[in-house]
């Protein structure tokens, strides 16, 4: 319930509001705050996501509920961003050979349906922006084509040596523009 519905039901006299603790007000107007200022980048289905590469789940990627572990995703949204990198643009090597490291800046998952031990899915990747020394990875992950998870991770592009911000090389963009003007979906 938002703060200003609970407020407004205490101010009419609702009872259960009056005897809920300040603490829950309080949490509600942090929570309306937030989701007023962050938005999360939706990413659609798999249409316009040229890149794949496959994952099954391992056992030791599941928790005590026999599900997928949060943290995973993350590291097959890696996974699918380290085969991209190799496919389109020679890897991350390619960068690191230019003088370039990649940092995450951020990241977010939207967890739509749980993964199970040896569940076969595909993760999709394809870069959603490419901007100067910035760029973010779109990904959704789906098993037998229904989406189960997407998100996106933004990096920054900087100089090895001085951990300056540095413009993507612009052979590299290049090649990323290219592969993602691509029609036909190819796979890793």
């Amino acid at each position: 319930m938002r703060a200003a519905d609970l407020r407004r039901r205490e101010a009419q006299g609702d009872h259960q509001i009056r005897s809920r603790p300040t603490l829950q007000v309080a949490a509600a107007d942090a929570a309306a705050r937030i989701s007023s200022r962050v938005h999360p980048h939706r990413v659609p289905g798999v249409d316009g996501f040229h890149f794949h590469t496959d994952v099954t789940v391992r056992f030791a990627e599941t928790d005590a509920q026999g599900v997928v572990h949060n943290s995973n995703y993350l590291v097959w949204f890696e996974v699918a961003r380290v085969a991209y990198l190799e496919k389109f643009t020679g890897g991350y090597n390619a960068l690191r050979n230019q003088g370039i490291e990649s940092f995450v800046l951020e990241s977010h998952v939207r967890y739509l349906k749980p993964a199970h031990f040896d569940d076969r899915i595909r993760v999709h990747a394809r870069i959603g922006e490419l901007r100067g020394a910035r760029f973010r990875f779109d990904y959704v992950v789906a098993r037998n084509g229904d989406p189960i998870a997407d998100g996106w991770t933004s990096h920054a592009c900087v100089d090895a040596k001085t951990l300056r911000p540095t413009r993507i090389p612009a052979d590299l963009a290049a090649m990323i523009e290219a592969a993602e003007a691509t029609e036909a979906s190819s796979s890793s």
